[in-house]
């Protein structure tokens, strides 16, 4: 298609706008039906840019985001498009962000570009790798740890007052996670988080709970007021069968 196209100048340094993206269609050889299809333009809108008749367009807005997509498309800087209207015919807050724009501080080099990729890459890699190992643990956890479903003692225990039925969970040692269910492991969810040291929930056994307990060695538990031996040092799931409610 000949030599790079490059925009016109004057001898003020400030190239026309029109005539550069003129020069380098007809370089291109290119036709405005072939152009309203290539760039989503419609071709009157293609020929105000080239005749500069930019009152013609929607708006400001419009004619900066034709600007734009019609130089990248002929192979031109469409950003300098861009800020050469905003000189000509933008306000005064768009000339002086053209000018810090220019003012910047230069863009990396080539090698220095390819050493902060790395860096990116390698950073979101760790970051992937660590949420993998993570997600693998807690499956495991939920899986293979503790000893399987057991069932806590309920021998007909005599009524006691609501302040101190049903089944308290208190993390005396440490955190844990806690997830407890209503009747089984596919009941309805009645909580799920992180206990911590020194806090405390309490739930009713009208219909039975299923408890999971990721650190059980950390907890402490009442059923009806009576104390409740855990033990273990893994993840254990336990069955509550259905009794008198809080």
């Amino acid at each position: 298609m000949g030599s790079s196209s490059r925009p016109v100048y004057n001898a003020a340094s400030v190239f026309e706008i029109g005539n550069s993206l003129r020069e380098a269609r007809l370089r291109k050889e290119l036709d405005f039906p072939e152009l309203e299809q290539g760039t989503k333009i419609r071709a009157k809108y293609l020929r105000a840019l080239e005749d500069e008749t930019f009152d013609s367009l929607p708006g400001p807005t419009y004619v900066k985001g034709f600007l734009r997509t019609y130089a990248d498309y002929l192979g031109l800087d469409g950003q300098l498009y861009v800020d050469e209207y905003n000189v000509r015919y933008g306000t005064g807050d768009e000339v002086l962000e053209r000018r810090v724009r220019r003012s910047a501080t230069p863009r990396p080099r080539p090698r220095q570009r390819r050493r902060r990729r790395k860096f990116e890459s390698n950073v979101v890699w760790f970051a992937l790798v660590g949420i993998a190992v993570i997600t693998a643990l807690v499956i495991a956890a939920w899986r293979f740890g503790g000893d399987g479903n057991q069932r806590l003692p309920l021998s007909s225990p005599a009524k006691v007052h609501t302040r101190t039925g049903g089944l308290l969970v208190r993390a005396t040692k440490g955190d844990t996670l806690l997830i407890v269910r209503a009747g089984s492991d596919s009941g309805k969810q009645l909580y799920q988080g992180t206990l911590s040291k020194g806090t405390a929930q309490r739930f009713g056994t009208a219909k039975g709970l299923w408890v999971y307990l990721g650190s059980p060695e950390n907890v402490q538990m009442k059923l009806n007021g009576r104390v409740v031996l855990v033990g273990g040092g893994r993840p254990r799931s336990l069955i509550v069968p259905a009794g008198p409610s809080s």
